[in-house]
């Protein structure tokens, strides 16, 4: 590789990246979008790992591109030997598994995917002297009532709150982030509430897997007390430019200022989406059953990240206030018909389809 590529620094408005940048996690949300946004910022000097389960993205005619490595990393060898070829100067370790119930199933699978592939990037970035942002989640919390300077409070966690996950995901997300703090405390860990963009898969996103349903005829169950603090992917790949750049260490929250139910944000779709009312279901988290155990609300405090970063860059979602669900009938109430892609222009992120930052501009064949 060209060493003088290696060392340049990149802006980003403002901010400086260190490049070349390596992201990994590309299945999940948060990494897929990641990928994307920032090769188009700095072509040739961002990579992303395809791990053996997504062979999709690195096959011979994949749509997705340059950049894409066709590596393990649950294997160490195959990480270190990518830092040897290029050189990475910063890393976006947005690897997981979030499938709640197959972790319960097999918490030995879900501490290689949620803690190990973190600990061998962060040996890697330790040794090398790289930016290392990890990506946690708000289910570190169990979103039960909790007291706070003496009264009781439901979700508003911040990051001094002590972590109660109630799933072995949210339990393994906890211990990586106590291996990575401890290990390299330069390293800036993110807590980020739930995505609202693209997936790999076409299915594992919020937004696309309850749209899948609703498409398919079939309805879709979701919980009246479950509460997020969602945030477009749009935003969530500007926290990251400020964090490859300029960010500090430690902990922060990211997430959206305004917390939704599981069930408020299948509401929005599928208004957005004209689909038949009768296909949206709500229910309480108890009825789910024992497995996997569900969280509360788990409505995160983003002060402290806010206060850094330029007004306006974490949105409320949906950023349209009469798009946002006003009861449990909210979505059945229909004055008129949604044009179509609706719901790309509002609940994917902003500017669709002429905005070059919009994830289904970014991902190829996410729009069409």
């Amino acid at each position: 590789m060209d060493q003088s590529a290696a060392s340049r620094p990149a802006t980003i408005g403002e901010y400086t990246a260190r490049t070349p940048i390596l992201v990994l996690g590309l299945p999940g949300v948060p990494g897929f979008n990641a990928f994307f946004y920032f090769r188009a910022l700095f072509p040739g000097l961002v990579f992303g790992a395809a791990p053996p389960n997504a062979p999709e993205l690195s096959v011979p005619g994949s749509p997705y591109g340059p950049g894409i490595l066709s590596a393990d990393p649950e294997d160490p060898k195959q990480l270190a030997a990518l830092f040897d070829v290029h050189g990475f100067r910063t890393v976006i370790d947005a690897s997981g598994w979030c499938a709640l119930k197959s972790c319960e199933f097999d918490p030995a699978l879900a501490r290689r995917l949620n803690v190990d592939i973190g600990r061998h990037a962060m040996n890697e970035c330790r040794r090398r002297g790289a930016r290392l942002i990890r990506l946690s989640t708000d289910l570190v919390f169990d979103g039960n009532p909790y007291l706070r300077g003496g009264s009781e409070c439901l979700g508003g966690y911040d990051e001094e709150s002590p972590v109660s996950p109630v799933t072995v995901y949210g339990k393994m997300m906890a211990e990586a982030e106590r291996v990575i703090s401890q290990g390299y405390p330069e390293a800036a860990i993110l807590r980020i509430a739930l995505p609202m963009g693209p997936s790999l898969n076409g299915h594992a996103g919020a937004i696309d897997w309850i749209e899948s349903r609703f498409r398919k005829g079939k309805p879709a169950t979701l919980y009246f007390d479950e509460v997020r603090s969602n945030l477009y992917v749009q935003d969530l790949n500007r926290v990251l430019a400020h964090f490859c750049g300029n960010g500090a260490p430690g902990r922060w929250h990211v997430g959206g200022p305004r917390p939704l139910s599981l069930f408020q944000i299948a509401q929005a779709i599928n208004r957005l989406g004209n689909y038949p009312p009768e296909l949206l279901m709500g229910c309480p988290r108890a009825a789910a059953g024992p497995m996997p155990p569900r969280a509360g609300h788990v409505g995160m405090d983003t002060g402290k990240l806010t206060a850094v970063l330029p007004l306006g860059t974490i949105r409320p979602w949906p950023a349209d206030p009469a798009h946002v669900p006003a009861d449990p009938e909210w979505h059945g109430r229909r004055e008129r018909e949604f044009p179509a892609g609706a719901i790309a222009r509002s609940l994917y992120g902003d500017g669709w389809p002429g905005a070059w930052e919009h994830p289904l501009s970014l991902v190829p064949g996410a729009g069409d």
